[in-house]
């Protein structure tokens, strides 16, 4: 078993934990249709103990870097699924990270055949793209590039594994273990046909708690097909096939208000209860029982006073 925490679990290790700093996919959207579940596209802490992992740069790592302003690890490790704008735009707007001398952002990469970010992100942030080249930010960026598949070692000994994705020029799933927890990433994926494939149902068996990409309604899906994503309906599929405790859904369609999200909620926990649609600020422990407080208009109560505490920051 792999095992994305140091050998030894500490007095005050706090288990594992995610927290959903953005859940939207393709483009960032606002609005008080939007005020629940957010419009911030892809960005995810996974935290093993004290050990942090960041997986993905969507402009949800914004506000990553605005509730982590006095605690961020001098090196960040920085996990890919891919390079589409979605899950990249934000990254120079990583604050207080790009602009601290002392900071490292290690950057990893598996769906380019073992190249690096790197290429990528310098044509990407550059003239007449972006105004500024990533060299130009005060902290240092060291690239690494690996083939899906492979399980990622980590100077400090921390292992985390990864499988391809069904997802135009491929996308990275990640596994992380914890504290005897199992957390899945997959995202973005489209589903096969048959479904679930079998290496994706053996790569999340057991997991404690599945993210699973479901863009589409079934009614959208159709005319979409190929275009890289899945449904709710498929992640349930994967997810009781492989023996899946509970299942998040993210990279939400940014047509889907907070109103269409709640009913397809309501819709995806009668077919299983320990399911719910990703909210942006939302913190999970895994394998915790899961209750989301909320006030008169259906808002959890954590994300509002996260949202609250960003702001005046």
């Amino acid at each position: 078993m792999s095992n994305c925490s140091e050998p030894t679990i500490r007095a005050a290790d706090e288990g594992l934990v995610l927290r959903f700093w953005g859940v939207r996919g393709s483009t960032p959207v606002s609005g008080p249709q939007y005020a629940e579940f957010g419009g911030s596209t892809p960005c995810i802490e996974v935290r093993c103990g004290e050990r942090m992992f960041v997986v993905d740069a969507g402009s949800g790592i914004y506000n990553l870097g605005q509730g982590h302003r006095t605690d961020l690890p001098r090196e960040v490790d920085l996990l890919f699924s891919h390079l589409h704008l979605d899950h990249t735009a934000g990254l120079p707007f990583f604050k207080p990270a790009v602009l601290d001398s002392d900071r490292v952002i290690n950057t990893y990469c598996g769906n380019l055949g073992g190249e690096s970010a790197g290429p990528t992100l310098d044509r990407l942030f550059a003239p007449p793209l972006f105004p500024v080249t990533l060299d130009k930010l005060c902290c240092t960026f060291n690239h690494h590039g690996f083939e899906a598949g492979q399980t990622l070692t980590f100077p400090d000994g921390a292992r985390v594994d990864t499988i391809l994705l069904n997802h135009p020029q491929g996308s990275v799933g990640y596994r992380f273990e914890h504290a005897g927890r199992r957390l899945c990433l997959i995202s973005d994926i489209e589903h096969s046909d048959p479904w679930p494939e079998p290496e994706l149902a053996r790569f999340v068996a057991g997991a404690d708690l599945m993210v699973y990409d479901g863009m589409f309604t079934d009614g959208e899906y159709p005319t979409c097909r190929g275009w890289g994503h899945s449904t709710w309906q498929k992640g349930v599929e994967l997810a009781q096939t492989a023996g899946v405790k509970a299942l998040a859904i993210i990279h939400l369609h940014p047509a889907h208000s907070d109103t269409a999200l709640r009913d397809m909620e309501a819709d995806l926990q009668a077919e299983m209860p320990t399911a719910f649609i990703a909210r942006e600020l939302q913190s999970i422990t895994v394998g915790a029982p899961r209750s989301v407080g909320r006030r008169a208009g259906g808002r959890p109560t954590v994300a509002r006073e996260v949202r609250r505490r960003i702001r005046v920051a």
